[in-house]
């Protein structure tokens, strides 16, 4: 037998030794995961991307490009399948490889029923303000402005009629799905402005936009990219917003920059974007929408008499986690009647049946006991809620019935 080798591995030179003794070149070292701490994020790189231009040739649907904004004129009559799946695809485009931002006119044209909600909101604001704990916003110190918190399961709870009114909106369900598919949840904040108010800093959003620095630079590079694609964020006008209100300032492409969520802190990023952002001049029932990785910033208020004031939507992807808790259950024994009305007079299900659902359910299945709820026979996962909800209309289901058959889907779901 020879002897056995005793001797050490060669000692590390210019490269290294993996685990198992192989001795690689500096070449061969993989790229770092993480955002380097001592080289920032690049400047003129971003300058560059932001610097692009939006080509209404790319979007012949959109009515215009204002400030390399999108701008799309929505009939009141909901087109058919085909030409709803076409403004999804630019609207999917826009947030990805775009500008990053879209206007929709006529995103709610019952100015009627957005009046009456503002009446519920303001109501809510009053009730709420007789506290003693402030309020605090995202972005902004704490001032004389207003925000709900949970406006969507507030409003749920005050006035069931006009929130399935509101939600039943099949704009929303199709801009929803554009960007994150099905069974998405919807959250929602009030934040209305009044004369004076100032404008926010600059910022991302949910998710990594609401970490600390130093914890969001603990996250993969990859991970950082992929948050983009678990939140959509919009804005109902609920009233109207002249440029000198201050409505939401974006900087158009911002989005494309992989870095953003470390460089959106630093100073020249928000001195750039103080002196580049564009703004869009919304009317009352107008929405814009945008992917949650463009630099923005809510602007300030420089009218007399203009109380600025926004259904802020924040809608998050099956496969994420919403910011605020949303209690399905008890939106659904609220709005059940409602809803039941609803598809009578519809005449069974349609677009609106199919919006109004996917905002009072969950409709993705998970997390779940696979012991208590295995996979249907023939299928990969369990019933949702929302699947729950569309046996309960087309049976007949009253409230008490559904309630007990969500309440059962809860218990079983517990570990």
């Amino acid at each position: 037998m020879g002897a056995t080798s005793t001797s050490s591995a060669p000692p590390i030179q210019n490269g290294y030794t993996h685990a198992n003794g192989v001795h690689a070149e500096p070449h061969a070292r993989v790229p770092k995961r993480l955002y380097s701490q001592s080289q920032p994020p690049s400047l003129s790189a971003f300058r560059q991307l932001c610097s692009q231009s939006t080509d209404k040739k790319t979007y012949p649907l959109a009515a215009a490009v204002e400030s390399n904004i999108p701008i799309y004129e929505l009939p009141h009559q909901i087109p058919d399948t085909d030409f709803v799946e076409s403004l999804q695809d630019e609207w999917h485009h826009i947030l990805l490889s775009g500008p990053g931002v879209f206007v929709l006119r006529n995103f709610m044209p019952d100015t009627s029923l957005i009046n009456h909600i503002n009446t519920i909101f303001n109501d809510i604001i009053t009730e709420e303000s007789s506290g003693l704990q402030a309020k605090g916003d995202h972005f902004a110190s704490a001032g004389n402005n207003a925000r709900i918190w949970n406006s969507f399961q507030k409003h749920a709870e005050r006035d069931p009629s006009s929130f399935v009114r509101y939600y039943s909106n099949p704009y929303l369900a199709a801009v929803c799905e554009a960007w994150l598919g099905p069974a998405y949840q919807i959250t929602a904040q009030v934040n209305i402005v009044r004369p004076g108010g100032k404008p926010q800093v600059s910022h991302r959003d949910y998710h990594l936009g609401f970490q600390t620095a130093d914890s969001c630079r603990r996250y993969p590079r990859a991970t950082q990219i992929a948050t983009q694609f678990l939140t959509l964020q919009g804005a109902v006008a609920h009233s109207d917003m002249p440029l000198l209100s201050g409505p939401t300032r974006f900087l158009p492409f911002s989005q494309q920059f992989e870095e953003g969520f470390m460089a959106y802190r630093l100073k020249e990023f928000q001195d750039f974007f103080d002196q580049n952002w564009v703004s869009c001049e919304l009317k009352v029932g107008d929405a814009v929408f945008f992917n949650p990785a463009l630099f923005h910033a809510a602007g300030e208020n420089r009218t007399d008499d203009v109380q600025r004031s926004a259904n802020l939507l924040q809608v998050s992807s099956a496969f994420g986690k919403t910011m605020e808790t949303i209690d399905t259950l008890e939106i659904i024994a609220r709005c059940w009647d409602e809803v039941r009305k609803m598809y009578e007079e519809e005449g069974g299900m349609n677009e609106k049946i199919h919006a109004v659902l996917g905002a009072i359910g969950n409709g993705y299945p998970f997390p779940t006991n696979l012991d208590k709820r295995p996979p249907a026979p023939g299928g990969m996962a369990p019933e949702s809620e929302v699947d729950i909800l569309r046996r309960g209309l087309s049976e007949g289901w009253e409230t008490e019935q559904v309630v007990i058959a969500i309440t059962n889907l809860c218990r079983d779901s517990r570990a």
